[in-house]
Parts: C-alpha cells; sequence; structure tokens
C-alpha cells in the first residue's frame, strides 16, 4: 500500500550502553531467549527470540513530561499528557551556523525563521537543527558541547504557543543554570521539549509537515522514549 505521506524517522536507535546523562539509569539492551535454545511441548520443537530493555524514562530519544520539571502538586505525568500534544504541524529551523558551546539566542531563532520561509503557528512543534549529533556523537563531548536554549530564546518560542520543540543533543540548554531555566520556562509557559532527535538534515528546508511522537503510556511515567517521525507529502 503506498502511503499518502513519506514518513522520516527522527529517533536514535536504542543500544545496549549508549549514551545518556550521567544522572540517569543505564541502557541496556541484550538477549533474554535465543533461537538457539529449543523447547518441546507435546513432541512439538520451537524456539523464540526476545530481549530485555532496560533504561530510564529519559533515555534515547524522549519526550519529558511536566512533572519532570514541575514539582508542583497535579503536574501531569506522561500518562495523563493529551496525544494530541504529541501528533502536531511542525517546521524545522536551520541553526547549523551555531558554534557548539554557544547561546541559541532569540536573534538566532529569528533569523532561521525568516530563512525557513514559514512561521511558527501556535500548537506546532518546532524542530532546531543543529547538525551536533552527527557531529558529536559517540564522543565525550556529546554530553556538554552542544548549543543550547537560554531562558530567553525559550521564552520566544513560548510566546508562539508551540507545542514542543525538539534538540538533537541530550538537554535543551546549555548545561548548567541555562538548561534548568529552559525546563521551566517550559513549566510555566505550559509546553514541553524532545531530546535526541535527529536526523533532521531529512526534514530541514521542508516547509511545513506533521510531526510524531507517541510516548509509551507510563503511569506515573516523567517522560518516555518515543519514536519520532517526520510526515510529509508524499
Amino acid at each position: 500500500m503506498k502511503l499518502p505521506v513519506k514518513l522520516i524517522d527522527l529517533s536514535r536507535p536504542i543500544t545496549h550502553k549508549m549514551q545518556r546523562l550521567v544522572n540517569h539509569p543505564t541502557i541496556e539492551v541484550y538477549p533474554f531467549s535465543t533461537h538457539q535454545e529449543k523447547r518441546v511441548d507435546q513432541g512439538y520443537e520451537f524456539s523464540s527470540a526476545t530481549m530485555v530493555l532496560h533504561m530510564g524514562d529519559h533515555g534515547g530519544t524522549h519526550v519529558d513530561a511536566p512533572v519532570h520539571f514541575d514539582e508542583r502538586p497535579g503536574a501531569a505525568t506522561i500518562d495523563q499528557m493529551p496525544l494530541e500534544t504529541f501528533f502536531t504541524e511542525a517546521l524545522c529551523l536551520d541553526l547549523t551556523h551555531v558554534p557548539d558551546r554557544t547561546d541559541i539566542t532569540i536573534a538566532h531563532l529569528e533569523a532561521a525563521e525568516a530563512a525557513a520561509g514559514v512561521a511558527i503557528q501556535p500548537g506546532d512543534t518546532v524542530l532546531l537543527y543543529t547538525g551536533f549529533y552527527s557531529r558529536a556523537a559517540g564522543t565525550d563531548g556529546y554530553i556538554t558541547d552542544f548549543p543550547g536554549l537560554t531562558k530567553e530564546s525559550a521564552t520566544w518560542l513560548g510566546k508562539k504557543g508551540i507545542a514542543a520543540f525538539t534538540v538533537e543533543s541530550v538537554s535543551p540548554g546549555r548545561p548548567g543554570r541555562n538548561n534548568f531555566e529552559v525546563h521551566h520556562v517550559c513549566r510555566d509557559m505550559g509546553f514541553t521539549h524532545y531530546e535526541g532527535v535527529v536526523n533532521l538534515d531529512k526534514v530541514v528546508g521542508k516547509g511545513r509537515f506533521h510531526f510524531l511522537g507517541i510516548p509509551l503510556k507510563i503511569m506515573g511515567g516523567t517522560g518516555s522514549p518515543v519514536r519520532a517521525v517526520a510526515m510529509l507529502d508524499a
């Protein structure tokens, strides 16, 4: 069946001991049973293969729930967030000119929006393409050296009424105070963000499209891994 849209995978592969922030659980993927282990039931021989997956709810490509950065009573957990949060219209901003270890400013965002030729609309997911993942994945710098938003630039996005934004890195803001402040802007302005979204070179310059990043229904979850997908006109 030919789909009416082209699907672009924007997710990191989940691999054994993949990179993650040190304050999150290790990520472990390994066999539990294999086809070499034969079973016999009523004279019929068969086998099955299964894997063990051990990881936190902020491993790999994932989305944050409000309760992750909002300690106030009633902050939503991942299973309480409306599904509409995770399926939105979207656009990708080209920020590849922003150097590593640099703050992404309002001026950077304004220039990238103008260059994209499409305006950020209320309810959008805004994908921020820095090229950092392709430069740094697998190196020590992947955890620390990315460009990131500030309180001011995150607030600029929030004032657009967005549903979410995405980053390629492990955090939306540079390590330390910036990162905490960006999370708190999300808390105070009512939007969220995805971390570890990749392959944005395949959607930058494509105008408006749809973004899908459905989380697992983890009861009480502070976030969840997602299979992030861009849906472009075929």
